[in-house]
């Protein structure tokens, strides 16, 4: 029966949350980004706008294409949230579901080893572990919280590959294209959904992955072995090209060197690091004591699995491996490894490989401390721990009913909010933005620079005088815009928006050029004396196309497979 683990689950996963009831809601380093991201999803939804691609009200309303680079998973999760539930719990119902997902995963891949009761033990102790509590009441990196249900779903699936391979050719994994499919698939459906959740989660499976295949290779010497990671990996780019190839081809439209500014560097969030910055230092030191716990409670007790070490020599010494490298690649005697693995530098900080090692830490703690007492102890160290980083160190912040209100409000208001820097349009400053500006407005025109080029203005301009312009707003949506403007005389209008290569404008018909304002960053539209209709248009790019046909093209492939094979959902 399953309601027992369940309950058990849902019951850590709720207590995770018992100081809401008394604080409010926990305010971390991430929080408005996602939170702002829901409400924006939803209200394009009423729009019609089904899959987001633009941030409309990112930058008080001037947008950012936050939306195809930033996995879909966690906002349409958190805007189906927002959408159906009261405001004020949206957060904490999303958390809970999160917790929720990554024990019931946990629970899964535990049966296959343990008892039913040992495998809630390590399912409760994944769901409540302390680096899931520094992402909850520190980070509020929803995204990366809901990719670590993903993490014992990539162990059961290697696991099973790897056991298949080696016992012999009897074996269904080697009868053929259906034993490939049976190996391959549940891998690379992971490897997608990783992608479809956390970019830098992803990376960190990714070489997770790769670890595993070696250890294992190393062991049972089989190249097929290593044939099915690769072809897993490369399936599921594929699966997820839909986001992957826009988020990997538009780089170049935006700042997107700007993740690793000072202070979000690997070099600047290493284990023990001092960067001067006291609210940074302070965090780093609290993830730092957590680190240490998990790293001294993990390694001891993989050591101390004497029965694994005997039984399962092959998966003791691959978990083993893998828990030592997470540890190492958070000390700054890696510094190398991290400048020159491919986008390994992306991951920011180092120790989100605690992600990784929390999952080990639940794993080897089941199997090593076989004491219930010991158990309890290692668990309250932890939560000690914590609780003495709240007190000391720096305490967590909290948004109550009112804050949770006013970020509501300033969408409805059309207020907006706060962009990032790396998602801003290439050569865009933000800081200039009129956060009071109208959605179009004449900026006026003079006519040495009309002669010059009618149908196109310079790439920037210097403010000149209005024509007193009337302007007529018909649509203003965050993919679709159309006024009207009548004007005596040729005008350039300034419009509320940041110019971006997807950004297709025409007047009365005709795409034509487009310029930014020098003082705001304001998109500039050319228009002749007259009436003029301009409709500004967020265009579906080719690389969005070929992402979502070799995405759709892939999943109707694989399904017609597996539905041959009858291995659809055969991780075992």
């Amino acid at each position: 029966m399953l309601w027992a683990p369940l309950l058990a689950i849902a019951a850590a996963a709720f207590a995770v949350e018992i100081p809401f009831f008394f604080f409010g809601t926990p305010s971390g380093h991430d929080v408005e980004f996602h939170l702002y991201s829901w409400l924006d999803v939803v209200a394009q939804w009423k729009h019609g706008v089904f899959f987001p691609r633009w941030a409309a009200q990112a930058h008080f309303g001037y947008g950012e294409p936050r939306f195809i680079f930033y996995p879909p998973a966690s906002w349409t999760l958190g805007g189906l949230l927002a959408a159906i539930l009261p405001w004020s719990v949206a957060s904490a119902v999303y958390i809970w579901i999160a917790l929720m997902s990554a024990g019931s995963s946990m629970f899964v891949l535990a049966r296959k080893w343990f008892t039913r009761r040992d495998a809630i033990f390590a399912a409760v102790l994944y769901t409540a572990n302390p680096y899931h509590l520094v992402i909850v009441y520190w980070r509020s990196a929803f995204a990366e919280l809901l990719a670590s249900w993903l993490l014992p779903m990539l162990v059961l699936a290697v696991v099973n590959a790897a056991e298949r391979d080696g016992s012999g050719p009897e074996n269904d994994a080697r009868d053929g294209w259906r034993g490939w499919l049976r190996d391959v698939v549940p891998i690379s459906l992971v490897l997608a959904a990783a992608w479809m959740t956390n970019a830098p989660a992803a990376v960190m499976i990714h070489y997770s992955l790769g670890l595993l295949l070696v250890l294992f290779f190393l062991q049972r010497r089989s190249p097929r072995f290593l044939a099915v990671g690769a072809i897993a990996v490369l399936l599921g780019a594929c699966l997820a090209a839909f986001y992957l190839l826009p988020a990997i081809y538009e780089q170049k439209w935006v700042n997107i060197s700007d993740a690793l500014s000072s202070g979000f560097r690997p070099a600047d969030n290493f284990l023990f690091t001092r960067t001067g910055d006291p609210a940074h230092d302070a965090f780093n030191q609290i993830i730092t004591w957590v680190a240490a716990i998990e790293i001294v409670a993990a390694l001891a007790a993989a050591w101390a699995a004497r029965g694994w070490r005997r039984d399962k020599p092959a998966l003791w010494r691959a978990l083993f491996g893998w828990s030592a490298v997470c540890c190492l690649l958070m000390f700054s005697v890696t510094s190398l490894f991290w400048r020159i693995l491919p986008k390994l530098a992306f991951m920011q900080f180092p120790w989100r490989w605690l992600l990784c090692l929390s999952m080990l830490f639940a794993i080897f703690i089941t199997v090593g401390v076989r004491q219930w007492w010991t158990r309890a102890a290692v668990w309250l160290v932890t939560i000690v721990v914590i609780v003495g980083a709240w007190n000391r160190i720096q305490a967590p912040w909290w948004d109550n009913r009112s804050d949770l209100r006013e970020m509501r409000d300033n969408m409805e208001d059309g207020i907006g909010y706060e962009g990032v820097d790396e998602y801003t349009p290439a050569g865009i400053d933000a800081s200039g933005i009129d956060q009071a500006g109208t959605d179009a407005a004449s900026n006026g025109i003079d006519d040495a620079i009309h002669a010059g080029a009618k149908d196109r203005i310079p790439p920037k301009v210097s403010e000149t005088g209005s024509t007193g312009a009337v302007i007529h707003i018909e649509r203003w949506d965050a993919e679709s815009k159309m006024f009207t403007v009548q004007t005596s005389k040729p005008d350039q209008l300034a419009l509320r928006l940041f110019p971006y290569p997807a950004w297709r404008v025409e007047v009365n018909g005709v795409a034509v050029h487009t310029g930014v304002l020098e003082s705001t960053s304001e998109m500039l539209v050319l228009v002749e004396a007259g009436l003029s209709r301009v409709q500004v248009t967020f265009m579906r790019t080719w690389d969005r196309a070929a992402g979502g046909w070799i995405s759709a093209i892939t999943a109707f492939l694989l399904l017609v497979g597996a539905a041959r094979a009858r291995t659809f959902g055969d991780l075992k």
